[in-house]
């Protein structure tokens, strides 16, 4: 297989600042609750004409311009996202058409917030079998689906995008191993369980409903086993890893896990603490605040992990491209 990997990425948040005291207010509660049990200080929330395509296609533009690419370059175009605009068409046939993306095959895949991996997977073999260049967006609009009253949801999640460009790099360099993984049966942790097939219609439940506790179990216990996985793999020593760049469930979290495990919370990349959680348009935004802090350095290991609702969960291992071009 051709070596394929991040060539760029980009990000998008929306203008509107939601600070812990607007949160906490339906809530009835301390604004210091929020930051002392998340670490999240703030979050965005999407202009009420702002669809997920919308922040889509702004992060995708960011990842294009740092890639020195154009909309017609791209071969393939994979979406991320558990809140499309509408149930159908994709929502990556609305960001084709805002990007002006001709060429580009769009597609979306649903694994919540694994979603940006599971589009890696997707971009990556599609790229190995018939070449070219892959746009892979992750992209969230979670506060038009929060229940203001629900303390589980209301304080945690956010709206934003983060998209990144895959193409051919330098032998030993770009993606060295991916793996994908879910449990339906426990799809029920966390789900928006009215809008589709099932319950077209159902008042009130339009929202995300999530079972906090058993989230975190499922946390540690993924995120441990695919951290024990990739190291075993490739025969690497915790010290190897230079950089862990996980989805963003918050902050706290985040770092609990870093210290159980003994990571240097140096080489985790957090930014929840004013984006909350944005769901699969998490590791390409951590990513983009990666590259932009020089933390990407040539040769170093990247491991991004993600788990998701479904449940669904992802690792992927990558080795940084001494450049930002194809190899020769």
């Amino acid at each position: 297989m051709p070596a394929i990997g991040i060539i760029a990425s980009g990000a998008y948040a929306p203008d509107r600042v939601v600070g812990n005291a607007e949160v906490a207010a339906p809530l009835g509660i301390d604004p210091q609750w929020i930051l002392d049990a998340t670490g999240i200080t703030e979050r965005r929330r999407a202009a009420p004409e702002q669809a997920a395509s919308d922040l889509a296609a702004r992060a995708a533009e960011h990842a294009l311009k740092q890639a020195g690419l154009d909309a017609d370059d791209i071969d393939l175009l994979v979406v991320g996202t558990s809140t499309p605009d509408e149930l159908g068409p994709s929502t990556a046939c609305r960001v084709q058409a805002l990007l002006g993306a001709r060429r580009a095959v769009p597609l979306d895949v649903g694994a919540a917030c694994a979603g940006y991996l599971f589009g890696l997977g997707v971009a990556r073999d599609w790229l190995a079998a018939r070449g070219g260049r892959a746009l892979v967006v992750g992209v969230e609009v979670y506060t038009r689906f929060i229940d203001p009253a629900d303390r589980a949801t209301a304080a945690i999640f956010g709206d934003g995008a983060g998209a990144s460009v895959l193409g051919p790099v330098p032998d030993g360099t770009g993606i060295l191993s991916l793996h994908l993984g879910a449990d339906g049966s426990r799809a029920d942790a966390v789900l928006i369980p009215a809008g589709g097939s099932r319950r077209p219609e159902a008042p009130g439940d339009h929202r995300i409903r999530m079972d906090a506790k058993a989230i975190r179990e499922a946390f540690a216990e993924i995120f441990g086993a695919m951290l024990a996985r990739t190291l075993a793999e490739h025969r690497l020593d915790l010290a190897d890893i230079d950089l862990l760049v996980p989805h963003q469930p918050n902050p706290r979290t985040l770092r609990m896990f870093a210290a159980d495990h003994g990571i240097d919370p140096s080489r985790v990349v957090v930014i929840g603490e004013r984006l909350g959680n944005i769901g699969a348009g998490s590791i390409p935004t951590a990513l983009t605040a990666a590259a932009a802090d020089g933390r990407l350095r040539p040769g170093r290991h990247v491991l991004l992990m993600a788990i998701g609702a479904g449940l669904t969960w992802g690792s992927v291992l990558l080795r940084w491209p001494a450049t930002g071009t194809e190899a020769p």
